[in-house]
């Protein structure tokens, strides 16, 4: 069993980040044909937001992804999730597979947040 060790202070991203280390979250998404597919990062974050809310029976997080995802294998990119407290955590997504036009992907959060500013 994988134990998980994050600050006291971010009790709400440390839940989600607890719960997404031990869970796991993978997404599949049909987009546009192109060549190569890609997924928007507006689409990218939402998609993200709602496998770890399904995942962890919590709140939809606030995810921003800065890039769009290209459909191609073994392909990442960085969002982040911002907690309420202002404490971030970035997330990696990887792309393990492409059928078309459907990207299949996992979601990895990172081990330890960023504090919030002062």
């Amino acid at each position: 069993m994988l134990t998980v060790r994050l600050p006291a202070a971010t009790p709400v991203l440390s839940a989600v980040a607890a719960a997404v280390l031990l869970v796991g979250c993978s997404a599949s998404v049909e987009v546009e044909k192109s060549s190569p597919p890609k997924l928007s990062s507006d689409k990218l974050a939402t998609t993200v937001a709602d496998k770890l809310a399904a995942s962890t029976g919590r709140a939809k997080p606030d995810i921003t992804c800065p890039n769009d995802l290209v459909g191609k294998d073994g392909t990442t990119t960085r969002c982040k999730l911002t907690a309420d407290d202002g404490s971030t955590l970035g997330v990696t997504v990887t792309v393990t597979s492409v059928d078309g036009s459907t990207i299949n992907f996992d979601v990895k959060a990172d081990d330890t947040p960023t504090p919030a500013p002062s």
